[in-house]
């Protein structure tokens, strides 16, 4: 679970057995020569003390201190314990020029590790992602949008200027635009001429345009009114609140947060506004330009190094006012956080399965708890857990119950695929077939939904019955037949398509098995060979600028008919859309996993909301062979209440989350009978969960044994809510020693159980 010194640094700084918490009664000041404690974001298992520098150091700055021969990044925690040579203790080496970490960060960092079990050097290293941060002030060449135009436009050309104009008006470096562009410098430095392209000086980083708090909004309904005058008052009372914002897809949920985040910006206070995908960012920052006259700072993985680190200094200068981001924004080092925007708060991309496993959601409360801010959970099908956090009185709920405008809520119907009998080879049925001729006749757009990407996710050989899995994982590889390679979707590893059979060595008897969005393209290209289509998966864009691209062309009547994986569930606006088909609704019912009913309920809603969102009345229709099943019949009747209710009762009947405390410990490590070993001493070693009343479930093969060469074996803990759970899996794994090359993770509220 923790690093370890290394021997040549123990000779050269020094280490005590401190944990992590400061006293209330430290100082706020270290003067010159003074011995101060550093957390570092190097892998150890404690802080390390050093002498103030020259100038002393306050708590919380970030330092350069010397590690062996290297310099590394940490933060002054508190004063030093000492205890040992103090001749020996080394100074700090530079106090860098960034503003330092507040108490409520601190705190926070330090309340996540304690629930998510994490060591805090991860912690520091989640919040400091950002490059060059040890790096000096000083200025930089930049080069953004000018007004010229070239005297002649090269394909390479216009990819730059397209690339400046996608980005918003952005700055790059030269070697970000070259990149982002895929040209040579050059290409850059012969557009200056012109002006299509200007060079400037200026420092690394600099404030974001202010944002104006009183500008006018769209006008909204009586109940978009009634819910944004509820938001104001709890952003306006700064102090600490949880309100859900539920209204059917469609509803102006966003309009409606935006309110509250004028109301943050009045009061002089900064705002987050999480986004569970980037490719919805595009359409947001349009809206949210429109709304304040200014962009936000973006902090995503599409944005550039060079950004990322400016809107990390920015948020602690209080330079930014409002940021839009992942996940992972939530620890950025805000001055004066008033307002946490969680859109979507249902989407299981919340949710970090690596690394450091959090729920952002979750967090955004807890560090919304302390720093006295509003929260505000938006969706149009929120989770479990905050739908039960209402019932229990914990969290406010505001409703918005019809479309804004003209638009209503599409119709929606069942598709008894026991009745059509389809061909092996197709997966459309012909009354939805009709359906999307229709849509076509009257210059209509339709959505074809599958969750699942590539071509087909097995492939087999009809000679031997050889089905083709990674090198790597206990995966079968899935055939992307656009991009002519076999991906594993666990490990990421490609080939080539075999023209024969690896196992019989037989050719042309390798055949596909079930249906990818690419293999649904296929069938709509022969079953539809004058539409126009699309197909949105992650995994067909190289970058999320091409990405954004697409859904603009769609959303402004581009395509006939949309072929999409989940991705197209989150929240995009095709005004010109009325039809979705589900292809196959009864997909997310397989399988074991706790939340397979509310996942499926989510998901079908929200693909059905992306069905008239405008003055045209939109349709859904769901293949399904199980018509009768509580879910689809929940999902057809609109009954949101019922459902969350009947889901309630079962899982508080089993005492299962949000009703009970779950942990998953996943073992992992290239040799099968030492992770085995480690996993069964675990399970024999128990007793620090049964004094909490815990049960433990396993050691087993996760569903997926073996990802990246490494087998995994995981066990499953199961207490009663207010069980101390933390505690207790402490006190458990640290009776074992984990051989070098075995690797322990825990996973507090599992969201999956691969």
């Amino acid at each position: 679970m923790t690093g370890a010194l290394n021997e040549n640094w123990k000779a050269l700084a020094c280490a005590h057995e401190n944990p992590y918490h400061i006293r209330m009664d430290e100082a706020d000041f270290y003067p010159e020569g003074a011995l101060v404690t550093v957390l570092t974001a190097e892998p150890l298992d404690r802080t390390l003390d050093y002498k103030a520098p020259e100038g002393g150091v306050e708590r919380g700055a970030f330092v350069e201190v010397p590690l062996g021969p290297r310099k590394v990044l940490g933060c002054v925690w508190g004063a030093g314990l000492g205890g040992f040579d103090l001749s020996k203790a080394r100074r700090i080496s530079a106090v860098l020029d960034v503003a330092p970490m507040r108490d409520e960060m601190r705190s926070f960092l330090e309340k996540v590790a304690a629930y998510t079990l994490t060591p805090m050097p991860a912690m520091l290293r989640l919040a400091t992602r950002a490059p060059g941060l040890m790096n000096p002030p000083g200025m930089r060449k930049i080069y953004r949008r000018g007004t010229g135009l070239p005297p002649r436009e090269t394909e390479a050309r216009k990819r730059v200027l397209d690339t400046l104009d996608d980005y918003g008006g952005l700055s790059f470096t030269l070697k970000e635009l070259a990149d982002a562009a895929d040209v040579t410098p050059s290409v850059i430095k012969g557009l200056l001429p012109s002006g299509a392209i200007v060079e400037e000086d200026t420092p690394r980083d600099l404030p974001y345009r202010r944002l104006d708090a009183d500008a006018p909004g769209k006008e909204l309904t009586e109940a978009q009114g009634e819910a944004a005058q509820a938001l104001r008052a709890a952003v306006a009372a700064q102090a600490y609140s949880t309100t859900l914002l539920k209204g059917v897809t469609g509803s102006g949920k966003t309009e409606v947060y935006l309110e509250a985040v004028a109301e943050c910006l009045k009061h002089g206070r900064q705002a987050l506004v999480l986004l569970p995908e980037i490719a919805l960012t595009s359409e947001f920052l349009t809206r949210f330009e429109d709304r304040f006259g200014a962009r936000p700072a973006e902090w995503h993985s599409g944005v550039t190094m060079t950004e990322r680190r400016r809107v990390w200094k920015m948020v602690g200068q209080g330079g930014a006012q409002v940021v839009i981001g992942a996940r992972s924004a939530l620890y950025l080092p805000f001055q004066n956080l008033g307002l946490i925007v969680v859109d979507e708060e249902h989407d299981g991309s919340y949710k970090q399965e690596d690394g450091v496993m959090y729920n952002a959601r979750d967090m955004a409360v807890l560090r919304a708890s302390l720093c006295s801010a509003a929260v505000v959970l938006a969706s149009a099908t929120p989770s479990l857990e905050t739908w039960a956090n209402v019932e229990a009185g914990k969290y406010k709920r505001l409703d918005l119950e019809s479309r804004y405008g003209p638009a209503v809520m599409p119709d929606m119907q069942a598709l008894d695929m026991r009745v059509d009998k389809l061909p092996a080879t197709q997966f459309i049925s012909e009354r939805l077939a009709n359906a999307v001729r229709m849509r076509m006749q009257k210059g209509e757009q339709s959505l074809l939904f599958l969750n699942r990407r590539g071509y087909a996710p097995v492939t087999i050989c009809r000679a031997c019955g050889f089905q083709i899995a990674c090198d790597h994982c206990d995966a079968r590889m899935v055939e992307h037949r656009f991009l002519k390679r076999l991906m594993c979707h666990q490990c990421g590893e490609t080939k080539p398509m075999p023209e024969a059979c690896p196992s019989c060595g037989v050719e042309g008897r390798l055949a596909p098995v079930g249906p990818g969005v690419e293999r649904l393209a296929e069938e709509v290209a022969e079953r539809f060979p004058e539409a126009k289509c699309a197909v949105l998966s992650s995994d067909l864009f190289a970058s999320a600028r091409a990405l954004k691209e697409q859904i603009r062309l769609i959303a402004e009547g581009d395509t006939d008919i949309i072929i999409g994986t989940q991705l197209v569930a989150k929240g995009h606006n095709f005004p010109n859309l009325t039809l979705v088909g589900v292809i196959d609704a009864d997909l997310g019912l397989q399988g074991s996993d706790l939340r397979a009913a509310e996942r499926t309920f989510q998901l079908m809603r929200q693909v059905a909301g992306r069905a008239g969102r405008s003055e045209k009345k939109g349709i859904a229709l769901l293949q399904t062979y199980q018509p009768e099943h509580p879910v689809i019949r929940a999902i057809l009747a609109g009954d949101e209440e019922g459902f969350w209710r009947a889901e309630a009762a079962e899982r508080k009947m089993a005492g299962v989350p949000p009703y009970g405390r779950m942990a998953g410990i996943i073992l992992s490590g290239p040799d099968l009978a030492v992770v085995s070993d480690v996993a069964n001493h675990l399970a024999r070693s128990a007793m620090p969960l049964q004094r909490v009343g815990a049960q433990l479930f396993g050691p087993a093969p996760a569903p997926i044994a073996r990802v990246r060469g490494r087998h995994r074996i995981r066990l499953l803990v199961k207490a009663e809510k207010g069980a101390p759970l933390q505690v207790a899996l402490s006190d458990w794994v640290r009776q074992v020693k984990l051989p070098n090359n075995v690797r322990l993770q825990i996973d507090i509220d599992p969201q999956s159980f691969w």
